[in-house]
């Protein structure tokens, strides 16, 4: 071609023009237009001397090798999550593997980062999925297994359940004649004026510009909803259950036990009035605020032994906080919350009847608390003044319930079926209250609703006035629509059926993904799920 446009009549006929013409018809510049030079002089010398054309001949890859490739994949694998390129640097001066690379020196650090990258791994965030953080302790499984499950397979009998498909079609079909139960899921949320998206299209030309330091002002919302109905809410939308709280010292305080309890009235309010046809649940989290019980219900945490007996004149009483005519704690001088003592309300024996945990007037011991081992006497416990009040820091061994005094009332029916100061106001009403296992977010599907209402809330325009914060929360809250509701309700109850199958935690995350159409799961999870049959 060089030669062609050097010869030709018409066009560049000078040496170097010709060589800048071809070089540049092939995308090239003046390196290649000197080397056309080059290898044309050396041809006109001697037409035997043509260059060479190297296409094919150079070395194909190492990890071409599939072998090779499985091998260092393996011993990757084998290291950890914090697998770095110097571990394949490290792997390749093996004595062992340069021979069997054919290789006389290690592989540079350049080359290793190619090579993570060919094996599948990315410089990136640890992706993250459900989180299982205590799902299998104990407690909270024989909790989840012996009480929860059950009760809420009883309500399902009697709920709507809706399908996956756009529409949210209620899928079981109950008789006309069964009165039907409408499940409320009940949580709190945070909303931030600074909570805003972090990853968009950004073009070449933007450039950093100032931004808020912090998160900027808060709103909490508390509410309920239902895969029925939505947000709790009058038909009309007047009245709703919602509650927007500016939580902070300087601001309305902290949520506390009483403000969940008027709330849930309020709410039990609206319901009865406008939708008394249906028996209403509430379900809340197992939170400290949820379960909080009566200062002077019953625990054996803080009781003295035999405390009565030794005639002192101080007697035990359960220290709560003094409050005034609108519930708020008393402070002291020096700004400490002001104490008082109270006694303990009554136990029950196995009968029903009352059982005083103080002795009675005309006792010459009248008024004062008469101590652990004096109250087992009368359960009809034996030699209990032999038993110590207490194990070590309450470490008792176990399977062991009769190693201290504490241990033994702690496993007695009234001490261990004290109900909550929510459970309490919402059966005085008529309503039933229970708690989710403690840990598992994923079976509160409003949790989903939080997480969708945030995102349309982060395209709002960034604002640090709390009056836009409160705007647009609510707009974006309003903005959930019915059939997702519904959706995030269907998925929570599959894990709440990959849990009464006797899934853990994680096995129950995958059932959920093969659920929604993820056919293939790791092999291990695969032979636990065999070897339990429930594939």
């Amino acid at each position: 071609m060089f030669l062609w446009n050097y010869t030709k009549p018409i066009g560049a006929s000078r040496w170097q023009a010709a060589s800048l013409v071809t070089a540049n018809a092939y995308g090239k510049g003046t390196w290649l237009a000197g080397r056309l030079r080059e290898w044309t002089r050396a041809y006109i010398l001697d037409w035997e001397d043509l260059p060479l054309n190297i296409y094919g001949t150079w070395n194909s890859s190492i990890l071409e090798d599939e072998d090779f490739k499985g091998e260092l994949l393996l011993h990757l694998q084998g290291i950890g999550k914090y697998v770095k390129s110097m571990d394949i640097i490290d792997y390749v001066k093996r004595p062992e593997v340069l021979a069997q690379l054919k290789l006389k020196k290690p592989i540079s650090l350049a080359t290793a980062q190619r090579w993570m990258k060919h094996v599948g791994y990315r410089w990136s965030k640890t992706p993250t999925g459900q989180f299982v953080d205590g799902h299998e302790r104990s407690d909270v499984v024989a909790y989840r297994q012996l009480v929860f499950l059950p009760v809420w397979a009883e309500l399902l009998l009697r709920t709507r359940i809706y399908g996956t498909d756009l529409e949210g079609n209620e899928y079981q079909a109950l008789p006309m004649t069964t009165r039907r139960v409408v499940i409320w899921n009940h949580d709190e949320s945070t909303y931030y004026a600074n909570d805003r998206r972090k990853i968009r299209w950004v073009h070449n030309s933007e450039t950093a510009i100032p931004y808020a330091k912090g998160e900027g002002a808060s709103l909490m919302v508390a509410d309920m909803v239902s895969p029925d109905y939505g947000w709790l809410q009058s038909p009309d939308g007047k009245e709703r259950a919602r509650v927007l709280f500016k939580a902070g010292k300087a601001r309305d305080g902290y949520f506390t036990t009483q403000n969940i309890i008027n709330q849930a009235s309020n709410a039990m309010d609206i319901l009865q009035r406008h939708f008394p046809d249906e028996e209403h649940v509430m379900v809340f989290d197992n939170a400290t605020t949820h379960l909080k019980r009566a200062d002077d219900a019953l625990s054996a945490r803080k009781m003295p032994n035999n405390w009565g007996e030794s005639g002192r004149p101080t007697n035990w009483g359960v220290e709560v906080n003094v409050v005034d005519e609108n519930g708020k704690p008393v402070h002291e001088p020096s700004g400490e919350i002001k104490k008082k003592k109270v006694k303990m309300c009554d136990a029950t024996f196995a009968d029903g009847s009352p059982q005083s945990l103080y002795y009675p007037e005309g006792h010459q011991l009248a008024g004062v608390f008469k101590g652990m081992a004096v109250i087992l006497n009368e359960r009809g416990h034996a030699d209990v003044s032999k038993v110590r009040a207490e194990c070590p820091k309450f470490q008792c061994e176990k399977g062991v319930d009769c190693c201290c005094c504490r241990r033994m009332l702690y496993n007695e029916p009234d001490f261990v079926n004290v109900k909550s100061l929510l459970e309490i106001a919402c059966e005085a009403r008529g309503f039933r209250a229970i708690f989710f296992p403690k840990f598992h977010c994923e079976l509160n599907f409003i949790e989903q609703c939080w997480g969708y209402s945030k995102r349309l809330y982060r395209e709002f325009p960034v604002s640090s006035k709390e009056a836009d914060l409160e705007r647009n929360v609510l707009a974006a809250l309003e903005s959930v629509p019915l059939d997702a509701i519904r959706r995030f309700s269907t998925r929570s109850l599959r894990f709440m059926d990959a849990y009464r199958r006797g899934l853990d935690g994680k096995q129950a995350v995958w059932a959920s993904r093969r659920y929604r159409g993820h056919r293939v799961l790791p092999e291990t999870i695969m032979s636990e799920l065999e070897t339990a049959g429930l594939t």
